[in-house]
């Protein structure tokens, strides 16, 4: 199998091949059903949404962990998102830029792209939905800024005591 191909979860559409959907197995079952996917044309770039269709973001790399009983076997275990995960990907001038922001405008010292585990996961279509709520599967870095240091000190917004 190469690089590109790799398995993971059963096609959204179903078919003689498919594995369990989602509402028959339940979240996180889906990953016990390993399928072959191109990377480039199945997950990456693709819209992350949530249940009720609200966008979270792009796939914009990918985390991929050997099988150790299957050498040359990967599993992708985590859709990685933001520019710390796009920059490198872009790579050049450009890459390193948006990397370099990411990290100066991170609360850490050395930032890590943000990861959506893969049992999360429970349709890949043409889009990927997750199965919890947007808000709990990320917030982007200036709405956390924007929340942290401007929505929570207006008077009302229920953050005052903070």
């Amino acid at each position: 199998m190469s690089d590109r191909q790799t398995p993971r979860h059963p096609p959204a559409g179903g078919g003689p091949d498919a594995g369990p959907s989602a509402s028959e197995s339940g979240p996180g079952q889906l990953a016990a059903e390993a399928r072959r996917y191109d990377l480039h044309l199945h997950l990456l770039d693709r819209q992350i949404v949530d249940p009720d269709g609200r966008e979270i973001a792009n796939v914009d790399d990918l985390e991929l962990t050997q099988s150790e009983d299957q050498p040359g076997t990967y599993y992708v275990t985590a859709m990685l998102i933001g520019p710390k995960a796009l920059g490198p990907r872009i790579g050049g001038r450009l890459g390193r830029w948006m990397a370099a922001i990411a990290r100066r405008l991170s609360d850490d010292r050395n930032p890590k792209p943000t990861r959506i585990d893969m049992a999360l996961v429970s349709e890949i279509g043409s889009a990927i939905i997750v199965t919890k709520p947007a808000h709990e599967v990320y917030q982007a870095p200036l709405e956390r800024w924007l929340n942290r240091y401007l929505i929570e000190r207006i008077p009302g917004s229920g953050h005052e005591g903070k």
